[in-house]
């Protein structure tokens, strides 16, 4: 018996020796000097992609991680790979093992059901995670946390190598166990065995892994549960702080879209409405009396009643066009009653120098990044670029204007348009949400409100129902 186990093991080291060197081979497995995703320099890098161009070595990977967890876990009843590169893996340990599959997704796609978890969820049954490489366990444990807020259970997961830098440390203090087919260590002297690489790169690698031995996860905020006044002290934007922190204060995420064609029903609906909002959205450009005397009082009623105004010009043009159109005298934007003015992302970062060079000191500017017309065009890589410029302009840019949570930046205020009291459309494309979907599940920041308000009967009974409404789900996300 005692000899039958030796020479168990002996085959087993047999062919991973044998496996790390076919990785090897492919050029999995390289040396130079490689940034890693938890920031620091490595001698060494794992490139596991390369195994899906060659099916017998996606297979027999499958099959050794299976081997690592299934002597010691019984049984579990899903399985799910870290995005991207154990997605493959784990789908042959699914098909071979009949167990059903769970997809992760990065981020919650923006159309469709809109999940980011794929497959069917089982509530309170446990979840096998796969991975291919664990270094900070930073992708184990996002993946961990996206699979338990479904109601996952997730107490293993399986990995193909350990770099032995604080990894195994960091994901068991979770309360998950992490089975490893092969460490660091035991890789180099594989590779040292099979003469694929000398001493000197041994021993230079092994220096590497005592000197980085704790690499430590980088936190990354996530903006959905935190309150917004934990995110105003994250923000850049002088506006984009006030907005924030006058949310928490006056418990409303309620923006206002007065869509009216003269300044005295305007006035009349601010002054209205003015308690229970934080932003009041307009379009100076629909109504025929427009004037300095108009925008005087609107400053002065966004003192009142503590919210902030945003002129919806949607600009679309070069700098030097836009800087004209904002400085147009008609408006009156350079006296500052409107600190906030919507604008297209199309022209590039142009637009946003153009607004922002003639715009009183304080303004910001709200990128339009998805739509809530039937057949927009702002969708995919538009909306893509437009979330990367207000990302990379976070002191000018003090949010956008969308129909899911595109960006996970604290600072950025996520702002739908659309809103209905019941999910609908009109006869010109309009699509509407309930402020429950826009704020629970789609997790943006403020709900935008027009036609359901200023139609309504009672518009400020109203306006307090879309506040209510729209600030319970707020308390509840962040109690998720």
């Amino acid at each position: 018996m005692v000899l039958n186990n030796y020479c168990g093991r002996c085959l087993k080291i047999m062919k991973m020796k044998e496996l790390v060197a076919q990785l090897f081979d492919i050029g999995a497995i390289k040396f130079g000097q490689f940034t890693l995703k938890s920031g620091i320099q490595s001698p060494v890098y794992f490139d596991l992609r390369l195994i899906v161009s060659y099916p017998p070595l996606l297979a027999q990977v499958s099959d050794v991680l299976w081997s690592a967890v299934s002597e010691k876990v019984a049984q579990f009843q899903s399985i799910c790979g870290v995005p991207y590169t154990a997605l493959p893996i784990a789908t042959l340990m699914s098909s071979k093992h009949n167990l059903p599959m769970l997809i992760r997704r990065k981020e919650a796609k923006s159309y469709g059901t809109k999940r980011q978890i794929e497959g069917i969820i089982v509530k309170g049954s446990s979840c096998l995670v796969v991975e291919d490489v664990v270094t900070s366990g930073a992708s184990v444990l996002e993946t961990c946390a996206d699979l338990k807020r479904v109601g996952l259970k997730v107490a293993h997961v399986v990995v193909l190598l350990d770099r032995e830098q604080g990894g195994r440390g960091n994901v068991e203090r979770e309360g998950v166990v992490l089975h490893s087919v092969l460490t660091m260590s035991q890789l180099m002297q594989y590779l040292l065995e099979t003469g694929k690489v000398t001493s000197e790169t041994v021993d230079m690698v092994k220096a590497f892994i005592r000197e980085n031995s704790q690499v430590k996860i980088v936190e990354k905020c996530n903006p959905t549960i935190m309150s917004y006044t934990e995110r105003s002290q994250l923000a850049a934007n002088p506006i984009a702080k006030k907005l924030l922190s006058l949310m928490d204060s006056k418990e409303t995420n309620l923006a206002f879209s007065a869509d009216v064609k003269t300044s005295h029903e305007l006035v009349k609906l601010a002054d209205a409405v003015g308690p229970h909002i934080c932003i009041l959205k307009t379009h100076a450009d629909i109504m025929s009396d427009f004037s300095r005397d108009t925008a005087d009082q609107l400053k002065a009623l966004a003192e009142k009643h503590n919210f902030v105004i945003m002129e919806d010009r949607k600009f679309a043009d070069i700098g030097n066009t836009v800087q004209m159109q904002y400085t147009q005298e008609q408006y009156c934007l350079t006296s500052g009653w409107a600190p906030l003015v919507t604008c297209h992302p199309l022209p590039g970062p142009g637009v946003i120098d153009g607004l922002m060079s003639v715009a009183p000191p304080g303004s910001g500017c709200v990128l339009v990044a998805e739509m809530s017309s039937s057949g927009t065009l702002a969708v995919g890589e538009y909306t893509k670029g437009a979330i990367s410029l207000a990302e990379s302009r976070p002191e000018s840019i003090v949010g956008v204007v969308c129909r899911n949570r595109l960006s996970t930046s604290p600072g950025l205020i996520h702002m739908t348009p659309g809103v209905r009291d019941k999910a609908s459309g009109d006869s010109l494309g309009q699509q509407y949400i309930s402020a429950e979907t826009a704020i629970g599940e789609r997790h943006t920041d403020i709900i935008i409100v027009g036609r359901g308000i200023y139609s309504a009967q009672d518009p400020v009974s109203t306006a307090k129902m879309y506040r209510e409404k729209a600030f319970q789900a707020y308390n509840q996300r962040l109690k998720v």
